[in-house]
């Protein structure tokens, strides 16, 4: 027999990486907010790779913390080695990526969750939600009954989590906790479109099993860099990675013992991540390749467990040692956690509004892999979405929507709710249409007044966001007024920069425009210059370097716009509309666009069936 143990204005039903933000910000925006967990040591569990951030991920954990987010000051916190990925490209694909103690995030997690007012964490599988009033009733495995004024799911992977290593296959979450199998037949009944999707992960082998004399090292950047905007320093990175190659003896490993594979026997039916894909993926996909590069990474401080990056796989236990040791420092090596794939429920995201929130079931949100996407980053960003708009929901406030100009958070949500992922969904910049001006260098000038007007960037942090925003201007002023003289020592260090001397006076912006020169170079002659910070100067240069280009982009992003002002009436029947097409009409219907930019993006709608829309809605504007 039930009882009833509760009510809350927002439950957030998972503790991963989407559910902590989820529930950490409509706490703090002022609702009596629960979050569960199947396992309280699973909270904020990094179950792959111990690592934030990386292409395009980083750009999200960056905006995430310029909203006032906490993943970027968390793994600032356990930070182990930090790199700028892409430095040797343009600015618009830098990203930062750090290695983290996986252990020691999930404890400060963990703790930051317990010490949230306004939130409490309990230990507790959902196992059944159903309608109740305006909201819903979450039924724990131990029969307790919690009312909820809105709800969002974030499961991850345990929503009818499946193993699968060789021919041995079992029910279970990631790292070994039970999976969440009695919620995903209860969501099933409730009707939401639930589908199968398929991630994987390497093994974590023996630190002193491996030979690290022939390996290349990866050293961090000096001085490393923090992710969040309130992290002055992180100090010296704390270890090195290491690079090896599979070779041919790897390859045949794998040939001779793919039938043993559960993805190419025909086990396992869910859709796995085009972009990280199991080794024996690889090797069926490009036979051709003679080596694949492989990363052996440090999971922590305190452990001797190190993970294989680029080597997930599903193969028996006994095969993956084999094809393990054919790898140069690999050969002795011993496996601690055997590499496997695993199985789960998620939804079609379709089904979402941009806010995150279910279209036919009002104050259910769905957040993190459950919507379709994959990664640790994109979990959050999701997380944070939908937490605001749970709490603006219960709070009577507007709608918390990122259009795809502003953010990769708002091309994340949008490419997801419009487009839909057939797929495991992974962000990368070539999604972004705007990458040049949503640089992860500039995250906080895009977002931090958006974080503050919701209320989770605190006075003072914005008080120095505001003082820094006035720095730059300051100095972009100073760049533009100064002027340099042609002297010897000047040309002397243009020559040696192999750009050519000048004959007048020329102004300092004008040198920072070459491309041969930067802050470093002007040093010795750019005597006027007040103390600036590296990201300060980077910021500043990037501008100047790429300006012609950003006025290019952000015309662009007033024409698209002028698209996304003209809104569409909701919960539609577009086939009233004459001219569009059966396709359109049926995708139209599906999707229920905000607006004429979000259609535009939805596949099965033509720039004919645009057309017919702006020619509607000008027909129809005096109409409600």
């Amino acid at each position: 027999m039930t009882y009833e143990a509760g009510t809350y204005d927002v439950a957030v039903i998972g503790a991963g990486h989407a559910g902590i933000e989820a529930a950490l910000a409509a706490a703090r925006l002022g609702c009596h907010t629960a979050v569960f967990t199947i396992n309280m040591d699973a909270v904020g569990n990094c179950p792959c790779n111990p690592s934030i951030g990386g292409t395009a991920k980083g750009h999200l954990v960056r905006e995430l913390d310029a909203l006032g987010g906490e993943m970027g000051k968390t793994a600032d916190a356990c930070f182990l080695q930090s790199r700028m990925l892409n430095r040797g490209k343009g600015p618009a694909v830098h990203s930062l990526r750090a290695q983290i103690d996986r252990r020691q995030y999930a404890e400060v997690m963990k703790h930051k969750l317990e010490l949230q007012d306004n939130l409490d964490l309990r230990q507790a599988e959902i196992t059944a939600i159903r309608p109740d009033g305006d909201g819903y009733a979450l039924t724990t495995r131990m029969l307790a009954v919690y009312h909820c004024k809105t709800v969002i799911i974030a499961t991850g992977t345990y929503l009818g989590g499946r193993i699968y290593v060789g021919e041995v296959s079992y029910e279970s979450g990631p790292d070994g906790i039970f999976p969440a199998t009695a919620l995903g037949a209860s969501l099933k009944d409730l009707g939401l479109p639930l589908r199968r999707f398929k991630t994987g992960t390497p093994a974590r082998v023996l630190r002193r099993s491996i030979d690290f004399t022939d390996l290349e090292v990866q050293k961090g950047d000096e001085p490393p860099e923090p992710f969040s905007y309130e992290t002055e320093s992180l100090g010296d990175n704390k270890v090195d990675c290491h690079i090896s190659w599979t070779n041919d003896a790897t390859k045949q490993v794998i040939l001779e013992n793919i039938h043993r594979s559960p993805l190419y026997a025909g086990q396992i039916e869910g859709v796995g991540p085009r972009y990280c894909p199991s080794f024996e993926d690889k090797i069926m996909r490009f036979k051709d390749k003679p080596r694949h590069q492989l990363f052996i990474e440090p999971c922590g401080e305190n452990t001797e467990e190190m993970y294989l990056q680029g080597m997930s796989s599903s193969l028996p236990e006994e095969v993956q040692l084999q094809f393990y040791r054919t790898i140069k420092g690999l050969e002795h090596c011993v496996i601690m956690r055997p590499a496997y794939a695993i199985e789960y429920d998620c939804v079609d995201p379709t089904a979402m509004r941009p806010t995150l929130e279910f279209k036919t079931y009002p104050n259910l949100f769905g957040a993190g892999q459950f919507n379709g996407s994959s990664g640790y980053e994109e979990a959050a960003a999701q997380g944070f979405v939908a937490g605001v708009n749970a709490a603006h929901k219960v709070l009577g406030r507007e709608p918390f929507v990122l259009p795809r100009d502003s953010s990769y958070i708002g091309t994340l949500v949008d490419d997801l709710v419009t487009k839909g992922a057939n797929e495991p969904y992974r962000m990368m910049t070539s999604r972004s249409e705007y990458r040049l001006v949503l640089r992860q260098d500039n995250a906080d000038e895009r977002l931090t007044p958006i974080g503050y007007q919701l209320g989770l960037i605190s006075e003072e942090r914005y008080r120095r966001f505001l003082h820094k925003q006035e720095q730059k201007q300051l100095e972009i002023k100073r760049l533009k007024a100064t002027v340099v003289a042609p002297t010897e020592e000047v040309n002397a260090i243009l020559v040696s920069r192999e750009t050519s001397p000048i004959s007048t006076g020329v102004r300092l912006i004008e040198l920072l425009r070459r491309p041969q020169l930067d802050y470093e170079a002007l040093t010795a002659i750019d005597t006027t210059r007040p103390p600036l910070s590296r990201r300060m100067m980077e910021q500043v240069q990037t501008e100047i370097k790429y300006e012609g280009y950003i006025q290019k982009q952000l015309r662009q992003v007033e024409q698209a716009r002028r698209l996304e002002g003209k809104r569409l009436p909701t919960n539609f029947d577009y086939r009233a509309i004459q001219g569009l097409r059966l396709e359109a009409q049926e995708k139209l219907n599906k999707i229920q666009p905000l607006n004429i930019g979000q259609a535009s993006r939805i596949s099965g709608v033509s720039p004919a069936d645009i057309s017919v829309l702006l020619i509607w809605l000008a027909a129809n504007k005096e109409k409600p």
